[in-house]
């Protein structure tokens, strides 16, 4: 995938997510399978853990970055990591959220990534 095809994908793939936890939430939270604030705690967290590794791919793979972006661009991707290991410590350390409510929120966005890719290789993308 070329670097400046990355943003809209990006983007599609979010809104897709979107609409997936959004469907996930009018089927399952009225019959109280899921509990909405796990839900949307999961789909928000794995939503901006995807926003900002693609952001930091994208700093760091620009094909005529200069040293400083590049620098920049790691840093965001440590960032990102340490966020990541750290919301999901303090996640499920200290915050009592239920699992399976996350977990959907959380896995619709590696479900997203499937179906925005099937599309565009069944469109001759």
């Amino acid at each position: 995938m070329r670097n400046y095809a990355l943003g809209p994908t990006v983007v599609r793939i979010e809104a897709l997510h979107a609409m997936l936890v959004a469907g996930l939430w009018l089927a399952l939270v009225p019959t109280r399978i899921a509990q909405p604030g796990a839900l949307f705690a999961g789909a928000l967290f794995m939503g901006v853990n995807f926003l900002l590794l693609s952001c930091g791919i994208r700093w760091v793979l620009t094909p005529f970055a200069g040293k400083g972006r590049v620098r920049t661009g790691i840093l965001l991707l440590i960032l990102k990591m340490g966020l990541f290991l750290g919301l999901v410590a303090a996640l499920f350390l200290r915050i009592q959220l239920d699992p399976l409510s996350f977990t959907l929120g959380f896995s619709s966005l590696l479900i997203a990534i499937v179906f925005e890719r099937l599309w565009t290789l069944s469109v001759g993308g």
